[in-house]
């Protein structure tokens, strides 16, 4: 690419988002955005799937390949790794590709696990986003999540094996990350499986820093806080005609949901005395009980600024938001991730966290019951807004950069390269 020497001195940065959930796509976004275009020449490589949810994002964007949505649930529901050695090498050929072509000061990845290694190969400073539940650093159970086994021997047996077999299940789906990383010289992580996640020269943590119990973090680990975003969608006609004489849900399976979540949940919702709105992440609808208005996708901070309740997969993304307006969450979790965020909340007595492979509209009815009719649950999670509101992440992220900024400010490739333009 040719150099544009009217940037001065600003650094360039590279973000590069892993397309396989809204989420991972949502917080580069975020946080490019935050940046002083004074200071910062923002790029941004993304494959388009979720583009137009994203809106303006005035930067430079560029175009990188992540598999399918489906191909990633599919391999979480088996139980299966995410990636195996032939995708990742895919991924690593395009990643060097796009440093070579955008020749970044520095590069941020969320959930890309290639990316850590074409910086390294590059010499490039990585930064890793990440959930504080996959740190090795974190103090915390492994709830079985919705696999084979769950589904044949039920949750009681189902997670006594998972116990006992997560270990070796966390070294199986390292091992495509160290035969990538064995092919190009570099030393394996080894087989945990928590630190290919969160891998990278600075790894970032994107939670509320009491929401999970951590041991002391190394100087290149710290918590900066949540990100919030919200799809850029109108509201929908029905937005100002919602009834306020009864208590008001909000509802979404997100990216990532379980199949089964809408239809149980639409059924719960029929039953109890209150409005919903539920937001079906592109998904299609059954019929639709009287009590309920859809959209396709809601801005998800004023949906759960209104709401007494929200409900959704159990993802950081949405729990995020709810708990920033100080609005419990009941989690319909399916994956680990899921059940690793819903455990934090359930913790702290924010939010309750039901199953997946056997939900129930009875089930779903009853915790939403629980979640409007006892207080305790609100006042947790309005002491997380407090917390949340002190530590948003986006500026968490300018003062991690400013305080970090030897490796890349006056040293980088692009600095570099317009000296010697």
């Amino acid at each position: 690419m040719s150099v544009d020497n009217t940037a001065g001195n600003r650094t360039r940065i590279l973000f590069v988002a892993e397309a396989v959930t809204l989420a991972h796509v949502a917080r580069p976004a975020a946080l490019a955005a935050g940046l002083d275009p004074a200071h910062w020449e923002v790029h941004i490589a993304q494959c388009p799937r979720y583009r137009e949810l994203l809106g303006d994002l005035h930067c430079t964007e560029h175009a990188v390949h992540s598999i399918e949505p489906g191909q990633f649930t599919a391999a979480l529901a088996r139980g299966a790794p995410l990636y195996d050695l032939a995708t990742l090498e895919a991924y690593l050929e395009a990643d060097l590709g796009l440093l070579d072509a955008v020749r970044p000061d520095l590069v941020v990845g969320d959930f890309r696990l290639s990316l850590p290694v074409a910086a390294q190969i590059r010499g490039v400073p990585s930064v890793t986003l990440g959930n504080a539940c996959w740190s090795p650093y974190a103090q915390q159970g492994y709830p079985a999540p919705d696999l084979p086994v769950t589904r044949a021997l039920g949750p009681r047996l189902g997670q006594w094996l998972f116990s006992a077999a997560r270990p070796f299940a966390f070294a199986l789906h390292s091992r495509p990350m160290a035969a990538l990383r064995r092919r190009h010289g570099l030393p394996s992580l080894g087989p945990d499986l928590r630190r290919v996640y969160t891998h990278g020269d600075y790894t970032l943590y994107c939670d509320i820093p009491g929401l999970y119990e951590m041991r002391p973090l190394p100087a290149n680990h710290r918590v900066i806080g949540p990100v919030p975003w919200s799809p850029s969608a109108v509201v929908p006609d029905w937005w100002d005609a919602l009834p306020d004489d009864r208590p008001l849900v909000y509802a979404t399976p997100g990216s990532s949901g379980h199949a089964g979540m809408l239809p149980a949940l639409l059924q719960a919702l029929a039953e109890l005395p209150v409005a919903a709105m539920v937001a079906t992440a592109g998904a299609g609808t059954p019929t639709l009980p009287g009590n309920v208005w859809v959209a396709p996708y809601l801005p998800g901070h004023l949906a759960a600024r209104r709401a007494a309740v929200v409900v959704c997969n159990g993802g950081s993304p949405t729990t995020q938001q709810a708990l920033a307006c100080g609005r419990p969450v009941l989690g319909i979790a399916g994956n680990l991730d899921q059940f690793l965020n819903m455990q934090a909340l359930e913790r702290v007595g924010a939010g309750l966290c039901l199953r997946a492979d056997n939900l129930t509209s009875a089930t779903l009815a009853t915790a939403l019951q629980r979640l409007l009719q006892e207080p305790s649950f609100t006042r947790a999670a309005e002491a997380l807004a407090a917390e949340s509101a002190a530590v948003d992440g986006v500026a968490g992220f300018a003062r991690f950069l400013e305080e970090s900024a030897a490796p890349w400010s006056g040293h980088g490739r692009h600095t570099q390269e317009v000296q010697h333009a």
